[in-house]
């Protein structure tokens, strides 16, 4: 059966086979049984590479320890809240930094959680379709979530990207999922060691 370790663009929690291309975690939100308690714990959210050193995670969700996260890829992770990890990603983490113009993890990861959390919820943000990069998510009419590409919007699966549609005009109002300094760094042309899109970004609608 597989694990409740798998982590949609809105943050939430699900149980599917596929894995992804992103590691990440939000501290211990699992119990001794591996059932999944809470939704996060601290404000350091972070996204790592899949594999580092040779290390090998094992068991996963062991007691006590940080619940091991996926996610499809760097922009699912960044729509989620979850910023590179300064171990891993030492280089990715510095750009991130400078991007933001703040100084640490303390400040950095302060700042992120006021942007993507607020009275038990994942915290909206409207914008206007012109001003989203490539990368951003934004909420469906039905609640789902949709990655912008170019000129379509595509929808998020476990497995991938899927049933594109037409990116609405510019001056169009968006209700945004990707917190706002995400935002800002994907405006800026983020590319990190692992991937920001899944392969199926791609090929969606070919």
């Amino acid at each position: 059966m597989p694990r409740q370790n798998r982590v949609t663009p809105r943050g939430e929690l699900i149980a599917v086979p596929a894995r992804g291309l992103v590691y990440a975690n939000r501290g211990c939100l699992h119990d001794d049984e591996g059932r999944i308690r809470r939704h996060h714990n601290g404000q350091r959210w972070i996204a790592c590479r899949l594999s580092f050193r040779g290390w090998h995670r094992s068991p996963l969700m062991a007691p006590g320890r940080f619940t091991e996260l996926f996610f499809l890829d760097e922009a699912t992770a960044f729509a989620a809240g979850h910023r590179p990890c300064a171990l891993c990603r030492r280089e990715d983490y510095n750009r991130f930094l400078e991007l933001c113009d703040v100084r640490g993890a303390d400040q950095i990861d302060q700042q992120l959680h006021f942007e993507r959390w607020q009275d038990g919820q994942q915290r909206l943000h409207e914008s206007k379709f012109g001003a989203l990069p490539d990368g951003a998510f934004v909420l469906d009419d039905d609640g789902s979530a949709r990655l912008v590409s170019g000129s379509r919007l595509l929808l998020w699966t476990p497995n991938g990207y899927t049933a594109p549609v037409a990116r609405p005009f510019g001056h169009t109002a968006a209700t945004v999922i990707t917190p706002p300094t995400f935002v800002e760094v994907l405006s800026a042309g983020w590319e990190g060691v692992v991937p920001l899109l899944h392969p199926s970004e791609f090929t969606c609608g070919s």
